[in-house]
């Protein structure tokens, strides 16, 4: 019996990891359940799912869950605050962590599952994406067992020798991006989208932000900047192809011309089963790939100047230092303030633009001055917009 912990419960990645672990109740066992504040979808979970522990970032939704708990004679110990999420991640009473929060917040918590030498299945990017080198320094040093969960990093981790563990007659690795909802659109289009079209996704159920970032393709450069540092790949050998049927999740190419692809469905329940289980298999609930269904599999090359967020990001890899964790920063307030309405959806890429050209050669190395990056390039970031922001129709 697997005990687990799902650190974003109540995102998309969470609910389908839960969706998962009932299909395997003589397998897997919930021990704790982490939201920062949707505490009303928190406690759906756990008067389902009966965790011994529940944590909410905030106290005030704490209190909340805490009476409603208590109230539906449910025993689910409450806890609360940063410190709290870590304490569940790292505990000795649980041997999985998915971890799915997400942005910069879920740095901490993963981090701590990391040092106490779990298995870690990283649905978020931003732990990667912002600490890089010492969050790999830290998995290598506390033997955690790191599995990725977005579809096509998990997609490479099957492909590749050894589980990812081997680089042997690897050529190059092949991302593919479903090129969002936008891939047909104009400039002249782009610059007049809406909220509500760029959440909705023409393949993947997907929270608003990483929706949105699928849009601008920065959630491409995230992941280019993720597979540098779960494969040890450099950027070069990295390429980026647009695949708009998702059927393809990502391909490796070897030495010999050889190319090994992961296929399926574009259901999230297939990595985060892969995760569950391996290096065994277990049913995700997934729909089955119909062949005879599929009229064609086209591949073409991403658009950089409709879509600049994925160049930003590939010149933050290559930058080094402090750009990374610019480019996530600033992205995280440019796409909420498209959400709130604030920002126009070309405007992003040109916010993100600005932070990295102030702030990219900035020196960090401990978690702390990274953190402080962090929140130097957030406030760039709202100053900037602020200044040149305006109402998104």
């Amino acid at each position: 019996m697997q005990r687990v912990t799902v650190l974003g419960a109540t995102g998309s990645i969470g609910v389908q990891t839960l969706d998962v672990l009932d299909r395997h109740p003589d397998q897997y066992q919930v021990f704790a359940l982490a939201a920062f504040t949707r505490w009303q979808s928190l406690a759906e979970l756990c008067l389902r799912h009966r965790p011994r522990y529940a944590v909410m970032r905030e106290a005030a939704a704490a209190a909340n869950l805490r009476s409603h708990l208590h109230a539906a004679g449910c025993d689910t110990e409450v806890l609360e605050g940063d410190r709290a999420l870590e304490e569940i991640a790292e505990s000795a009473d649980t041997d999985v962590v998915v971890a799915a929060i997400v942005g910069a917040a879920g740095v901490r918590p993963t981090l701590a599952a990391v040092r106490a030498g779990k298995r870690v299945l990283l649905a978020n990017k931003e732990a990667l994406v912002v600490t890089g080198q010492l969050f790999m320094d830290a998995v290598r040093q506390h033997g955690a067992e790191l599995i990725p969960l977005d579809s096509e990093h998990n997609a490479i981790f099957q492909c590749l020798p050894e589980a990812g563990r081997s680089l042997r007659g690897v050529r190059r690795l092949l991302l593919t991006a479903s090129g969002g909802p936008f891939r047909n659109h104009s400039e002249e289009q782009l610059a007049t989208v809406t909220v509500a079209e760029a959440l909705n996704h023409p393949n993947w159920d997907m929270g608003p932000k990483i929706s949105v970032d699928s849009a601008t393709l920065m959630n491409k450069g995230l992941e280019l900047i993720e597979a540098s540092w779960l494969f040890a790949m450099d950027e070069s050998l990295i390429d980026v192809v647009v695949h708009p049927q998702s059927v393809v999740h990502s391909m490796v190419e070897y030495d010999d011309g050889s190319v090994l692809a992961q296929m399926g469905t574009p259901d999230m329940r297939t990595p985060i089963a892969c995760g569950l289980a391996w290096p065994q298999r277990v049913a995700s609930g997934a729909p089955r790939l119909d062949f005879l269904s599929l009229s064609q599999l086209t591949f073409a090359a991403p658009d950089l100047q409709r879509f600049p967020c994925l160049r930003l990001a590939r010149e933050a890899l290559r930058a080094g230092g402090a750009a990374s964790a610019v480019l996530n920063a600033a992205n995280e307030v440019a796409v909420q303030a498209f959400i709130d309405q604030q920002l126009p959806f070309m405007a992003i890429p040109v916010c993100v633009e600005d932070a990295l050209q102030h702030l990219s050669a900035v020196s960090c190395s401990g978690l702390e001055e990274i953190f402080a990056v962090d929140q130097r390039s957030r406030d760039h970031a709202r100053a900037w917009i602020r200044q040149h922001g305006g109402v998104n129709h």
